[in-house]
């Protein structure tokens, strides 16, 4: 329902989007990620039609963005960054121009306004301007005109900046209860959002992709998937680090924060195996007085620091200048 081919964007010399391929089908809630500058913004404006690439295409349900442009938008419902509205207008009146615009007319303007702004719960300031609602309000009035026309593709670009957590919560909640008829593309810098609603994810990096996959596959990569965490009184945490160390199974051991008398130790397996039953078993012959003890996931921070974190020593040493 999406597709991207050697997607590129060069602004002079400076390439903020360089050579993309991606496919989004019904179904897909993809989570796009990646460090500010990294071209996620300048690619969903590519597919929603308000950037032209340089060179490569981008099609929305079989509609060419730049030679079937009204067809391609027709299929699109795109959420901004800032979510940018008239802000003298009500959302009342807002959403009903955008209505219009979209070519509904009569009684259908009504009915979509009252649909959009119950899914997306703007009933309190439905006739308030714009310009006096909070920020997370606003944010509401961006996404009722996203889902307005009900769309098969919705590009959103940080849907749920500037709420609170119980609105946060809810707009999770609409995006799930729309992704199985839809193609759901949703830029966040919000890692937990990926858990909460994605059912993939791709890290972008300098205009490339640098990973594509399931949150699930993703967090398998961290370092500390399947990497245990124990909590063990003071007096025994040094002994029984030593003790873990010196494990075939064990590639590191790291002490975390020390509180009420107890300390935690994350101890990291080689090759990602699961070692829990190992230290579990350990800790009982040593006789430890373990206070907390589980295995860990992953964390999806740790793939994406790994991804999009750079070498800066190894530029420094290009360059010349002293570290």
């Amino acid at each position: 329902m999406i597709t991207l081919q050697a997607l590129t964007k060069r602004f002079g010399t400076f390439t903020a989007v360089s050579g993309i391929d991606l496919n989004v089908g019904k179904g897909e809630v993809l989570g796009f990620l990646g460090p500010n500058g990294a071209g996620k913004s300048t690619t969903m404006k590519m597919i929603a039609g308000y950037l032209t690439p340089s060179s490569g295409r981008v099609s929305i349900c079989g509609h060419d963005v730049e030679t079937d442009t009204i067809a391609a938008q027709t299929a699109l419902g795109y959420l901004p960054e800032g979510a940018p509205a008239y802000g003298d207008m009500t959302p009342r009146q807002f959403l009903g121009f955008i209505a219009q615009a979209r070519g509904f007319s009569g009684a259908e303007v009504k009915n979509r306004i009252t649909a959009a702004s119950a899914k997306t719960e703007l009933d309190p300031v439905l006739d308030q301007p714009i310009d006096t609602l909070s920020k997370g309000f606003k944010r509401r009035v961006g996404l009722a005109q996203t889902i307005l026309h009900d769309p098969p593709v919705l590009v959103m670009d940080e849907p749920t900046d500037g709420l609170d957590p119980n609105q946060k919560h809810s707009v999770r909640n609409l995006i799930r209860t729309m992704a199985a008829e839809k193609a759901i593309i949703i830029s966040t810098h919000l890692l937990e959002e990926v858990d909460a609603v994605c059912t993939r994810a791709v890290i972008i990096d300098r205009g490339r992709i640098v990973a594509d996959g399931t949150p699930a596959n993703l967090i398998a990569r961290s370092r500390h998937h399947n990497a245990v965490t124990l909590s063990l009184p003071l007096a025994q945490l040094a002994a029984a680090k030593a003790t873990l160390e010196q494990q075939p199974y064990v590639a590191s051991v790291e002490e975390g924060p020390r509180y009420d008398g107890a300390g935690l130790m994350t101890v990291f397996p080689r090759g990602h195996e699961l070692i829990i039953e190992s230290v579990s078993t350990l800790a009982q012959q040593q006789k430890w007085d373990v206070k907390e003890l589980y295995a860990e996931a992953g964390r999806l921070d740790d793939v994406f620091r790994a991804l999009t974190t750079h070498d800066t020593q190894r530029v420094r040493e290009r360059t010349g200048v002293a570290a």
